[in-house]
């Protein structure tokens, strides 16, 4: 066969997405507008280490939402997908028998190092023209339960599309609001116990990857996305606006410190932020900022400038999606 139709699902800590799409030689082709839910799955997982009742009942309320979607389609797989706070959840089991019942597949539970794979594989798959980026690409996937750092090749001794080395941290825009930034607006504090959580988890990932070797930085994610937005001036978010945007430190830098140091109602009042992310964006431009800091200065350490990154609609769903896809076109039958 020459294309499948796969749809896939990417649950994450704080939302949970579905995509529709061909997928051939060439790529992935929508078949149906993305879709994106806030669910807050991850909803004081950090500190209780399993799904509250009123989490899963929203991650039960867009799965039946997404199932109405797939019921209008005839799709070849289906691929559902859970990350960080699933893999800290102990009563998983529950939340996996539950989605079972309403999807008819089981979600898989990936590991870190799988998610960081995934994502790369999103991010990269779009950027294989003349116009690519230079080469090595370092993938940030800044999710609310964990944040992944992924470095391809170099193009040369190694495909750009390639991972060689990748981490993921267990720090992300819920994990941080809930465990450091509490009050609203956060104090400072907070704010510095926040920083030195997220550089503990940054040296630790440093010791796995080389960063250093970072020609170019490839931002995905909703938090991501968001703060692109607000630092392009966009007063609703525009999906196409954002997409393969080359964004500049001095630029980002400052709206990211400013939404930090929002109040909820503040930020509430922005509106190229998502309803859902209002209470924990801050958090996420933290770690964003964080990230781009650390990076840039270990890429110095070899005498490169990295002084902007690209923000990217492609990443783990685009990934998860991609790799079904080309299993089945491959011949391989172990897909949902």
């Amino acid at each position: 066969m020459d294309s499948v139709t796969v749809a896939g699902v990417d649950c994450g800590t704080n939302s949970i997405r579905l995509m529709v799409a061909q997928v051939d030689a060439e790529g992935l082709h929508p078949v149906v507008p993305r879709m994106l839910r806030v669910i807050r799955l991850g909803q004081d997982v950090d500190k209780n280490h399993r799904f509250s009742d009123e989490a899963l009942e929203r991650a039960y309320a867009a799965s039946r939402e997404f199932a109405e979607v797939l019921n209008g389609h005839q799709v070849d797989a289906l691929r559902f997908v859970a990350t960080s706070a699933t893999r800290d959840a102990t009563n998983r089991l529950e939340f996996e028998d539950g989605i079972e019942s309403i999807l008819g597949v089981r979600p898989e539970v990936i590991p870190g190092s799988q998610e960081a794979a995934l994502s790369f594989l999103g991010a990269s798959s779009v950027l294989n023209t003349p116009q690519a980026p230079k080469a090595p690409y370092l993938v940030v996937d800044l999710g609310g339960g964990s944040t992944e750092l992924v470095l391809g090749g170099d193009g040369v001794r190694t495909p750009a599309n390639r991972v060689s080395a990748g981490y993921s941290m267990d720090i992300g825009s819920v994990r941080m609001t809930e465990r450091h930034l509490i009050d609203d607006p956060p104090t400072e504090r907070q704010i510095d116990e926040a920083v030195v959580d997220i550089n503990q988890h940054i040296d630790e990932a440093f010791n796995h990857i080389d960063a250093a070797a970072t020609a170019t930085i490839i931002g995905v994610s909703g938090t991501v996305t968001t703060m692109s937005a607000l630092a392009m001036g966009l007063e609703q978010y525009d999906r196409a606006q954002v997409d393969g945007t080359r964004i500049a430190f001095d630029r980002v830098f400052p709206v990211n410190d400013r939404v930090l140091r929002m109040s909820r109602e503040q930020r509430a009042g922005l509106g190229a932020i998502h309803p859902g992310r209002i209470d924990v964006v801050g958090a996420g431009a933290l770690v964003w900022s964080e990230v781009l800091r650390r990076v840039s200065e270990a890429a110095a350490t070899r005498g490169v400038v990295l002084d902007s990154y690209i923000a990217s609609e492609h990443g783990l769903l685009d990934g998860i999606v991609l790799d079904c896809g080309r299993r089945l076109l491959a011949g391989n039958d172990d897909v949902a």
